[in-house]
């Protein structure tokens, strides 16, 4: 009698894309409700809009400096090791963070300390992360692989706002900290199971300089690349400090609390759930310029907030924001997979994080003093209006219009403008 082999996930998912996927799970869980404990962290020990900003300053300005330096790290070292070694640093400073806010001798020097050592264990994982996640999934299922770590990974973020907003609420901030720490942890153990044997080693000679030069040649040699780049420089500056800083104010102010504001966010994470499950079906040909489209409503929930609208409409402007924000994600990751050659994959990711996040820390520390200058509404329906003029401009760029969804990467070095454009090898999926 024929033996019946039942696969308990499909073939794209392999050991190391569950051990990452279950891994983000973990993190996220811990991580979007400590983003939400920080900030009342701040507010509890008598700080204001502007001490808000400075302690989320604090842990983006690391992230940019040593970005490009982690990047070169991620392309030479194991990068399983260099993501291990993050996410222990991290486990220890929101460690220290939890304890000072549990003892209630937390100073804003010390928050925004132990916030910079977070930052800069993000600025060496983030781009051996995706180096890693990119080179684990192959073929046109790419897409799909991408959708579904994301949808788990943006599940967790809804369960981690929600029930950390709901803590922050309950037990006060410092245990919410806490548990981001534990959860770091149990990241780590899981990401030191990753094999890199697929990974050819990098032929010696060379330096860092040379490596970020590489990266540079390859990111500045791509306009679809660079443009998007600057696109969500300005993008996520003004919408970090529309969340990190006058989110909290606003549901403090007007929607009743940190409980309300968590709420939010988790519709934010449920949109993005239903984003990344869409997705996992719809594969548009001109993936670039359907992902900029829906990048529009990202102006949407500053302008909730300016109003302020109720709390059930700025759920569903979230929820909204959340969908059509991850039809950019998918796409974006699957542009990277396709074009990028696996060697330079991190390093490439270094140039497009830092690129991506380069003004969030001077986003983040202005927002305090344009709220005093300008007031709150005022400021918000700036960053509403600013995401939406760089959303137009990057349209402009006919890559980002013409690029299209390809079988297999890219292995050499990067192509010239109309060969990129053009689709040179079979499209697969719909229509854009």
């Amino acid at each position: 009698m024929p033996t019946t082999v039942i696969r308990r996930r499909p073939a794209w998912a392999g050991r190391n894309y569950s051990l990452l996927t279950a891994a983000a799970v973990v993190t996220n869980l811990g991580s979007h409700g400590a983003l939400i404990a920080a900030a009342f962290a701040v507010l509890g020990t008598g700080g204001d809009g502007g001490d808000v900003g400075l302690v989320a300053a604090a842990r983006t300005l690391p992230l940019v400096l040593f970005l490009l330096i982690g990047g070169a790290v991620a392309d030479r070292l194991p990068r399983h090791r260099v993501m291990v070694a993050a996410n222990a640093l991290n486990c220890v400073s929101q460690a220290a963070f939890a304890a000072l806010v549990l003892a209630g001798e937390a100073q804003l020097w010390q928050m925004m300390l132990l916030s910079a050592l977070g930052g800069t264990g993000q600025a060496f994982f983030n781009p051996a992360a995706e180096g890693m996640l990119l080179s684990s999934v192959e073929g046109e299922q790419a897409g799909r692989a991408f959708a579904v770590f994301r949808m788990a990974m943006h599940g967790a973020t809804l369960g981690g706002a929600a029930l950390g907003g709901a803590m922050v609420a309950a037990i006060g901030p410092g245990w919410v900290l806490a548990a981001d720490a534990a959860a770091f942890a149990v990241a780590a153990a899981l990401r030191a199971f990753l094999d890199v044997g697929h990974i050819p080693p990098r032929a010696p000679g060379g330096g860092m300089l040379a490596d970020l030069k590489e990266g540079w040649r390859e990111f500045i040699g791509r306009p679809w690349l660079w443009g998007v780049v600057v696109q969500f420089s300005v993008a996520n500056a003004v919408v970090g400090a529309a969340d990190a800083v006058y989110g909290p104010l606003v549901a403090r102010d007007h929607l009743g609390g940190a409980g309300p504001w968590g709420v939010a966010l988790a519709f934010f994470g449920g949109g993005t759930v239903v984003g990344a499950l869409l997705m996992t079906r719809w594969q548009p040909r001109r993936l670039l310029f359907v992902g900029t489209l829906c990048v529009f409503p990202l102006a949407l929930p500053s302008a909730a907030l300016a109003v302020p609208a109720p709390v059930a409409v700025l759920c569903a402007v979230m929820f909204v924001t959340g969908v059509s924000l991850e039809v950019f994600g998918v796409s974006w990751m699957t542009a990277l997979h396709q074009e990028i050659p696996e060697e330079k994959l991190s390093r490439v990711s270094a140039y497009d994080w830092f690129g991506s996040v380069a003004l969030v820390p001077t986003a983040m520390a202005l927002a305090g003093p344009a709220e005093t200058a300008f007031g709150r509404p005022e400021a918000l329906w700036g960053c509403a209006a600013l995401v939406v003029v760089v959303t137009a401009a990057v349209l402009c760029v006919p890559d980002v219009r013409n690029l299209r969804r390809r079988t297999r990467r890219i292995t050499g070095a990067a192509p010239d403008t109309d060969t990129a454009s053009a689709g040179t090898e079979r499209p697969v999926g719909g229509p854009g």
